[in-house]
C-alpha cells in the first residue's frame, strides 16, 4: 500500500477523534464565515453544505483579505482553517478580520496560526498532525462541523460523526464497493483528462474535491461542472473537436439523493448528446442517512481513485513539487 493509500485509509480514526473532542466555548452565531486554503479550505465547503439546509449560512473565503463590507456589518463568527497553520492567504484574512474586530475561531496543527490564536486568546481546535493537508479531511472537516456545533450553528453532530466513522471504515479497504468502482475509474481515466460532473449542492461541493484530488495526486489537470448551469454552456462545448475530446478526457458524474428530479433527467439527456464526443466513464451516487455521511461517501471514492490513478501513471501522490516551488519563488520576491 503506498503512502498516500495509508494516510487515506486514517480517515475513520479522524473522524472518531472529531467525535470525541472537547470543543471550546465560542458562544452563539448564527452565521459562519471560513476562511481556508486547499485542502482545509475544502471543509469549509462541506461544512456549508451540511449548515445551509438547518438555516446557517457558512461562507467560504479562499484568499487574502480584506474583509467582505457585508461580514463588518453582519459580523459572524469567523473560522481559519489551516492544517499547517501556515497558509499565506489565510493568515492574512484572519488577521483582518481580527482588526476589523470579528469573533475567531481558528483549526490547525500549530504555526503561525496557533501563535496568533494563542497571543490573542481566540478560541482554537488543536489538529493532529502527520498527514498531507489533503488525506486531513476527516479533522478539518469533522473539527470544523464540531466547532459550527459549539457555535450553536448545527445541531449536535454526534450521530453523523459515528455513521461516517462506520461507512469510512468499511469503505477504504480493498474489499469494500468504493474500491472496487474507484479501480475501474481510474482504469477508464487512465491517459485522460477527468472532468467531475456534480449534480447539486452535495455532490457539486464533492465534484470540486475530486478535481483537486486528481490534481495533487495524479498530478494531471482536470476541471469540474455543476448541473443544471453546465447545460447553459459546457454542454455546447463538445462540438468543434470530437475526435480530439473523445480520445483524451473523460466525465465522471456524481450524484446524491437530494438532487433535483430535473437534473436527474438532464444527466440522461446530457450524456446521451454528448457521449459521441467524450466518454462518461462512471457514475457514483451517494449512500447514507446524514448529510455528512453522504459526502464522506463520494469523497471517499475520488481519493482513492485519485491515489490509483496515480499509480497507474507511475507518479508518487505524496510530493506536491511545484507548489512548494511556488512557495519557495514567493518567498524570495
Amino acid at each position: 500500500m503506498s503512502e498516500m493509500m495509508e494516510q487515506l485509509a486514517t480517515l475513520g480514526d479522524q473522524f472518531r477523534w472529531a467525535a470525541d473532542l472537547e470543543v471550546p466555548h465560542i458562544g452563539t452565531h448564527s452565521e459562519v464565515l471560513f476562511a481556508g486554503m486547499g485542502g482545509s479550505g475544502i471543509a469549509g465547503d462541506y461544512v456549508a453544505a451540511i449548515a445551509g439546509p438547518v438555516g446557517t449560512r457558512v461562507s467560504v473565503h479562499k484568499g487574502y483579505g480584506p474583509v467582505p463590507a457585508w461580514a463588518i456589518r453582519q459580523r459572524p463568527l469567523v473560522i481559519a482553517a489551516s492544517y499547517s497553520g501556515n497558509t499565506e492567504e489565510t493568515i492574512d484574512f484572519v488577521t483582518a478580520a481580527w482588526e476589523s474586530g470579528l469573533p475567531v475561531a481558528t483549526l490547525s496543527t500549530g504555526g503561525r496560526l496557533a501563535e496568533l490564536s494563542a497571543s490573542n486568546g481566540w478560541a482554537t481546535v488543536a489538529v493532529p498532525a502527520g498527514l498531507q493537508p489533503r488525506a486531513a479531511a476527516g479533522y478539518m472537516v469533522g473539527g470544523a462541523l464540531r466547532l459550527l456545533e459549539a457555535s450553536h450553528s448545527v445541531d449536535d453532530q454526534r450521530l453523523a460523526l459515528v455513521e461516517a466513522i462506520e461507512l469510512a471504515e468499511a469503505e477504504v479497504h480493498e474489499d469494500s464497493n468504493s474500491y472496487r468502482q474507484a479501480a475501474e475509474i481510474a482504469e477508464r481515466l487512465e491517459g485522460r483528462i477527468p472532468i467531475i460532473y456534480g449534480s447539486g449542492p452535495i455532490s457539486g461541493t464533492v465534484a470540486q474535491r475530486w478535481k483537486t484530488q486528481i490534481n495533487e495526486n495524479a498530478k494531471v489537470p482536470s476541471w469540474y461542472s455543476l448541473l443544471p448551469e453546465l447545460d447553459h454552456n459546457e454542454i455546447t462545448g463538445w462540438e468543434t473537436m470530437p475526435d480530439v475530446t473523445k480520445e483524451h478526457l473523460g466525465v465522471v458524474v456524481l450524484t446524491d439523493q437530494t438532487d433535483h428530479d430535473r437534473v436527474g433527467k438532464r444527466i440522461d439527456i446530457t450524456r446521451n448528446l454528448t457521449n459521441e464526443a467524450v466518454p462518461w466513464v462512471g457514475e457514483v451516487s451517494s449512500v447514507g442517512n446524514f448529510t455528512l455521511t453522504r459526502l464522506v461517501s463520494l469523497t471517499i471514492v475520488g481519493d482513492l481513485m485519485s491515489a490509483m490513478l496515480a499509480d497507474r501513471l507511475g507518479v508518487d501522490p505524496v510530493p506536491v513539487v511545484t507548489i512548494e516551488k511556488l512557495k519557495k519563488l514567493l518567498v524570495e520576491d
